[in-house]
C-alpha cells in the first residue's frame, strides 16, 4: 500500500530527530535502524497477519518497537504501547501522530496495572520470558479473531531453552527462528516465541 509505504519512509527521519534528544537506541545503530529495528518487529507480521479489529498491547516499548512498525502495516487493529518511561512513551506518542496512526493510543504505566484484555501481547526482550509471562499472562483473552490462538508474541535471541524449562507446562510454546524469514546475519540467533 502506497500509504504504509510512505510511513515506512518517513519514520526513520522522525526517529531519527527524537533519537538525538533522548536516545531510544544507541546513535551507532540508527545505520541499521530499518534492519534491526523495524524489519525485526515485522517478523510477527511474517508470523501472523492481524485481522482487523484486533486489540495488542506493546509492553516495554521503548522507542516503539515492534509496536510502530507493526501498526503501520495492520492499520485496521487497534494498539496500545506502553512503557513506564515517560519520556520514551511521549516520544513514542509524537512519532504515532507524525506518522498519522490513529490505530495508536500511548501509556506510562507498568503492564500488571493495565485493566483491559487483548488478543495479543507483544514485546522485544524486555526481560527475561518467565518473568514477563508473571506480568503478561493475564492480559489476553480467549476468543480468537485470528488464525493463531491469542497469547504472548516475543521477539528474543539466544540460547532460550533455559528460560522456556522455566515456565510453567500449561503453556504451548512455538519458537520460531526469524532467520527462516529474513536472511541477514543479525537474524542468526534471534527468535520469535509464541506462548498460548
Amino acid at each position: 500500500m502506497p500509504a504504509q509505504l510512505g510511513q515506512f519512509e518517513a519514520f526513520e527521519p522522525i526517529f531519527a530527530e527524537w533519537n538525538s534528544k533522548i536516545n531510544l537506541i544507541s546513535r551507532n545503530d540508527m545505520q541499521h535502524f530499518y534492519e534491526r529495528h523495524v524489519l525485526h518487529s515485522l517478523a510477527i507480521a511474517r508470523y501472523i497477519s492481524f485481522a482487523p479489529g484486533t486489540r495488542i498491547l506493546d509492553v516495554g516499548t521503548g522507542g516503539g518497537f515492534p509496536g510502530l512498525p507493526l501498526a503501520i502495516c495492520f492499520p485496521n487493529s487497534d494498539f496500545l504501547l506502553v512503557d513506564s518511561i515517560g519520556k520514551k512513551i511521549k516520544a513514542v506518542g509524537s512519532m504515532a501522530q507524525a506518522l498519522g496512526l490513529s490505530n495508536v493510543r500511548t501509556i506510562q504505566q507498568r503492564v500488571e496495572t493495565i485493566d483491559e484484555k487483548f488478543d495479543f501481547i507483544v514485546s522485544r526482550a524486555v526481560t527475561s520470558l518467565p518473568e514477563f509471562v508473571g506480568w503478561a499472562a493475564s492480559k489476553f483473552h480467549g476468543h480468537s479473531r485470528n488464525t493463531k490462538p491469542n497469547g504472548i508474541l516475543y521477539l528474543k535471541g539466544g540460547n532460550l531453552e533455559p528460560e522456556l524449562k522455566l515456565l510453567p507446562k500449561r503453556w504451548v510454546k512455538q519458537v520460531i527462528p526469524i532467520n527462516s524469514w529474513f536472511e541477514e546475519g543479525f537474524f542468526e540467533t534471534k527468535s520469535l516465541i509464541h506462548l498460548f
